[in-house]
């Protein structure tokens, strides 16, 4: 689902900035 994809998209960003 979109939803799905927007939400994993999400966090994978929020886990790179936790990183970075």
């Amino acid at each position: 689902m979109v939803v799905e994809i927007i939400n994993f998209v999400v966090l994978i960003i929020c886990v790179l900035v936790g990183v970075a």
